[in-house]
């Protein structure tokens, strides 16, 4: 009885998780292999283990042919083929597994650190994390305990095959989603993500329930859950703001913290023009741009930001302007929390342009000239 050859194959199953069934039929198939190698290979044979005692034999259609030098040559393919070919299985096994995963965040601890490459033990298989997808300054010790991004696997290589992200914005999300219970049971959704990586991000949410608040949630008790998020990611500032389906309104609190005055919509090549006032001009645009590339990146509408004092004079001097009184087109007659008149073009058979607050004004100017003309 071979009682160590079965302990051994028992052990692999337990560390690899690989069930005994396919650690037998590896070894078996590596074996067979070798004997068809040896001169004298009798055709059509197969090699079997016997689950019982361990034995190894060499049958032929029932017959024992096992050759009498057989027990060396399971040893040679112990030792130089038997576990390459179960390594190959295991990590084809695992990368499946973890194929289903893409896109989750995972806890991995640091390996090994290298300029080029981090290799993240994930505790069934090791993962790159490229310099491509680290992030800006950050550093990366041995033994250290890291979230990762699962971004994607890589056709198999010397190496692992696994890549894992630190800088990707699936990141960010995955991160409120396991700090958020609300986002996890789907009370809180987030629609929209934008980030800087290691220096800033913005994250917009949505309320599917009545009651709840999603930047509250999000904020947690003392500002406990976004705390924990920063935490992770270095210290990294993040502005959470209430997601909003119109567009206008979007864009006013994507730039936060940033007051708004005016939005302007071209709705065809998705662009708005947005007034601020003079002081909040550059905290609108924030440092190198940053604010606004977020905003962007966040509503996905190109944004112009102007000055309230630009915008005045632009209007002063476009006070007197209309089209030719042959053109279809007409200029909005809404009028503007600063008392100039909104510089869009009304919409078709209409003395107003599309923006909510100044429909709401041409409905109040239609109910006046339906009652200017009852009075008559």
């Amino acid at each position: 009885m071979n009682t160590a050859l079965l302990s051994a194959l028992h052990e692999i199953e337990t560390e690899k998780g690989i069930p005994f069934d396919t650690v037998k039929e590896v070894l078996e198939e590596s074996l067979l292999a070798a004997y068809e190698k040896r001169e004298g290979a009798v055709e059509g044979a197969e090699v079997v283990l016997d689950r019982e005692t361990g034995e190894l034999r060499v049958m032929k259609n029932g017959e024992d042919i096992t050759p009498h030098d057989f027990t060396r040559i399971a040893a040679q393919v112990m030792r130089q083929t038997f576990y390459q070919r179960l390594n190959e299985v295991h990590n084809r096994q695992l990368l499946e597994e973890y194929g289903e995963r893409i896109g989750e965040v995972v806890t991995g601890i640091v390996q090994q650190a290298h300029r080029r490459m981090t290799i993240v033990d994930l505790g069934r298989v090791e993962a790159i994390l490229p310099a491509s997808e680290q992030v800006p300054g950050e550093r990366y010790e041995n033994g250290q305990r890291l979230r990762v991004y699962l971004l994607e696997i890589r056709e198999p290589g010397r190496g692992p095959s696994l890549v894992v992200s630190r800088r990707h914005e699936g990141l960010l999300r995955g991160l409120f989603e396991l700090e958020v219970p609300e986002i996890y049971d789907g009370l809180v959704e987030i629609k929209a993500v934008a980030r800087e990586a290691g220096l800033r991000s913005k994250i917009a949410v949505w309320s599917n329930e009545s009651g709840i608040d999603p930047v509250g949630a999000c904020v947690g008790p003392r500002g406990s859950r976004v705390r924990a998020v920063v935490s992770e990611l270095r210290n990294e500032k993040i502005d959470i703001i209430q997601w909003d389906p119109d567009p206008a309104r979007f864009i006013a609190k994507a730039l936060s913290p940033a007051r708004v005055r005016e939005v302007y919509l071209d709705e065809d090549d998705r662009q708005a023009e947005v007034i601020v006032p003079d002081d909040q001009l550059s905290l609108a645009i924030g440092r190198e741009g940053q604010n606004a590339r977020l905003a962007v990146k966040l509503t996905d509408w190109k944004i112009d930001i102007k000055p309230e004092s630009q915008a005045i004079e632009l209007d002063e001097e476009e006070d007197e302007w209309e089209p030719d009184e042959e053109s279809s087109m007409h200029r909005c007659r809404a009028v503007l929390s600063n008392g100039k008149r909104c510089a869009n073009m009304a919409l078709p058979g209409s003395l107003f342009c599309g923006i909510p607050s100044h429909q709401a004004q041409a409905k109040d100017f239609e109910d006046l000239v339906e009652g200017s003309d009852s009075g008559r």
